[in-house]
């Protein structure tokens, strides 16, 4: 019985690299590293940071029979993590995905970072080049009319500051996406005259 995704979620699933080693932040319940497990991953970390989604993502990895490669971990995101290869971070707000990262133990030259931010977008791309990451793509996801975005990230090391039009669009060029982020724009437009100068340039672009 292989494990139902939505569109959301096999998104994120696809930027995985799945023979390395995985840690899947406030994974709720457990869906993704039960299906990695099915798809041959074999290291992988479940974590949250509490007990009410550890219970049902050990019933999710029983109901698979996944336990012999996902482990579950209470900690606050990758606190007292050991070295892995992707992590993920998926259905969080964009502010905390960051503050996540910024305390990670083990950043190396092969780390990726596959993130789906539910909120805040524009503050997670801005202090994803501050704390040396990069983007090295996105794909947008529909899930009830909702609009995500999913970003595979890489660590650099090297540090770089974002114009505004690359925080609010990033590497994502989808059409869906890029009508949400105008709105969103527009909307902080009404006290920021940057954010509405924006808004108005990729309304402009898209007609």
């Amino acid at each position: 019985m292989n494990v139902r995704l939505d569109r959301r979620l096999k998104t994120v699933l696809g930027m995985v690299r799945v023979r390395g080693r995985i840690a899947d932040v406030g994974t709720d319940h457990a869906l993704l590293p039960c299906r990695l497990f099915q798809l041959g991953a074999k290291d992988i970390i479940a974590t949250d940071i509490a007990d009410g989604p550890l219970e049902r993502a050990r019933a999710a990895v029983q109901l698979y029979g996944a336990e012999s490669a996902v482990r579950l971990v209470k900690c606050d995101g990758l606190d007292g993590v050991p070295v892995r290869d992707d992590v993920i971070i998926a259905g969080m707000g964009g502010e905390m995905t960051a503050d996540i990262i910024a305390r990670c133990k083990f950043l190396h030259p092969d780390l990726h970072f596959i993130l789906q931010p539910m909120t805040r977008d524009f503050v997670l791309r801005k202090r994803l080049y501050e704390l040396g990451c990069e983007i090295v793509r996105e794909e947008t996801a529909v899930v009830a009319r909702k609009v995500y975005t999913v970003m595979l990230c890489r660590y650099t090391g090297v540090k770089q500051e974002t114009d505004l039009r690359f925080r609010f669009l990033g590497k994502n060029s989808d059409r869906e996406y890029l009508e949400k982020q105008i709105t969103t724009l527009y909307k902080m437009g009404k006290s920021r005259e940057d954010c509405k100068a924006l808004a108005e340039q990729l309304t402009a672009d898209i007609q």
